[in-house]
C-alpha cells in the first residue's frame, strides 16, 4: 500500500489525526500535487491552529508554486502561531524565509 492510501485509511478511522493530516499534505507536496498538499495543510490547520510546522510548509509549497503573496501570507500566519506557542526555532526559521522573499532578485 502506498504512503497516501495507508495516511488516507488512518484519516478514515480519526479525521482529525494532525501527524497523518500533516504527512499526506508533505506526500502530495512532494509529488508537486500542489492543489491537493495545499488542500490537506488547510484542513490541518484549521483542525489544528498551533501546528507550527503546517504554516511553514504550506508557505515552502506555495513559494515552489511562485505564488509568492500567498506564501509570505501563510508566514505571517506561522510566525503569529509560533510567537503563541513559544516556537522561538520555528519563528525564526520562518522569519529568515519572509526576509529572504523581500529582498529584490
Amino acid at each position: 500500500m502506498d504512503k497516501i492510501a495507508t495516511l488516507n485509511e488512518i484519516l478514515a478511522q480519526d479525521p482529525t489525526n494532525a501527524f497523518a493530516r500533516y504527512g499526506l499534505a508533505m506526500e502530495f507536496a512532494g509529488r508537486n500535487d500542489t492543489a491537493s498538499a495545499l488542500a490537506e495543510f488547510d484542513r490541518l490547520l484549521a483542525d489544528h491552529p498551533d501546528y507550527t510546522a503546517g504554516y511553514f510548509m504550506a508557505a515552502q509549497t506555495l513559494a515552489r508554486a511562485s505564488r509568492t503573496a500567498e506564501a509570505k501570507q501563510r508566514l505571517a500566519d506561522g510566525i503569529v502561531c509560533a510567537k503563541r506557542t513559544g516556537n522561538q526555532h520555528a519563528q525564526r526559521e520562518m522569519q529568515a524565509m519572509l526576509d529572504d522573499m523581500e529582498i529584490p532578485e
